[in-house]
């Protein structure tokens, strides 16, 4: 079967005729053309296909198009404005926080959600949150010193 969805997708309303069974990730790369967010496991383990679904980072690949109809969706597309990167881009170019550069576009959606929330967290904390995502390149001590930056914690020493 097949159903007419919307989605505001960073800022752009997008309408299409979808198979039920299309992922959100397949409806952002196929149908919008959005190539940043990544698809790397299609199970939900790697965390490359994080995008902002109303606020919340969400696997893209474990959400239906036809779930997340109606929905305001930020990609890290929508991320920078007007040529400008975020500051969570930033820190990871000032911090060399990409190797192979597959991983960063759901680690960057991650740490933008969690930077939303506003609240600082401990080295702890943000280990944590980081646990969905993979970095097969193992940057994870560079990702981190980017995520510390961005939610408010710097390693002492």
């Amino acid at each position: 079967m097949r159903r007419e969805i919307s989605l505001n997708i960073n800022g752009t309303l997008h309408t299409a005729t979808v198979p039920d069974r299309m992922l959100l990730v397949q409806f952002i790369r196929d149908v919008v053309g959005l190539k940043g967010t990544h698809i790397g496991c299609d199970t939900g383990h790697c965390g490359a296909c994080t995008v902002i679904m109303d606020g919340v980072a969400v696997k893209s690949c474990l959400i239906l198009a036809v779930q997340a109809d109606g929905s305001n969706v930020m990609t890290i597309e929508g991320l920078s404005k007007e040529g400008k990167l975020d500051e969570i881009q930033e820190a990871f170019r000032d911090e060399f926080a990409v190797q192979c550069g597959y991983c960063t576009p759901g680690f960057i959606m991650l740490l933008h959600s969690l930077k939303l929330r506003g609240v600082g967290m401990s080295d702890d904390d943000i280990k944590d949150a980081l646990v969905g995502n993979i970095c097969r390149c193992n940057g994870y001590p560079l990702i981190l010193r980017a995520a510390r930056r961005i939610l408010g914690r710097r390693q002492v020493g």
